[in-house]
């Protein structure tokens, strides 16, 4: 099966700068509790290098495998300051532990305003969790939180002066 190209790979080019986690690796394997069963705790995420001129950022997940035709949005989070430039593991869950004042989560595919953890179907394959931090060139994106993840998917590939991208997989056996 030929895989479709990642979300980042139709949009236009942009400089690209360094993103890495404690807890999710480039092409690794998520954790069990970044899955909606096993905790659905958003990873630590830590980025640096950005282009000059970053006013803001942004973070989302997103899996291109999932079987719905246009993939699904698990994570979509905006308005982080220029300043932050790390969030915890857990910053997208619960009580959103160490999320910047002024952050803003975006409704998920699952209908929720949160990271929604990884929950391919049984059978289906590995499924890829891309992790995105978005430069942007403004403090505030605009969307408020009831704006559906494509749209604010949308906004990011309009706006984005660079991003930072970490791929990984999980799959339901």
């Amino acid at each position: 099966m030929t895989r479709p190209p990642l979300p980042h790979e139709f949009l236009r080019p942009v400089p690209a700068f360094s993103v890495s986690s404690d807890d999710v690796k480039d092409g690794g394997t998520l954790l069990p509790a970044q899955t909606l069963e096993g905790g659905n705790l958003s990873p630590q995420l830590a980025w640096s290098g950005f282009p000059a001129g970053t006013k803001s950022f942004a973070v989302t997940c997103f899996d291109p495998d999932a079987p719905t035709g246009s993939g699904w949005w698990h994570w979509v989070l905006f308005n982080l300051p220029v300043t932050t430039t790390e969030l915890p593991a857990g910053a997208g869950s619960g009580a959103f532990p160490g999320l910047p004042e002024g952050a803003v989560h975006g409704r998920n595919d699952y209908g929720t305003k949160e990271f929604g953890g990884a929950a391919p179907p049984p059978g289906h394959g590995p499924h890829r969790y891309v992790f995105t931090v978005h430069a942007l060139p403004v403090e505030e994106l605009g969307p408020d939180a009831d704006t559906s993840a494509a749209a604010i998917s949308g906004a990011l590939g309009f706006f984005a002066l660079g991003r930072a991208v970490l791929v990984a997989e999980y799959e339901n056996r």
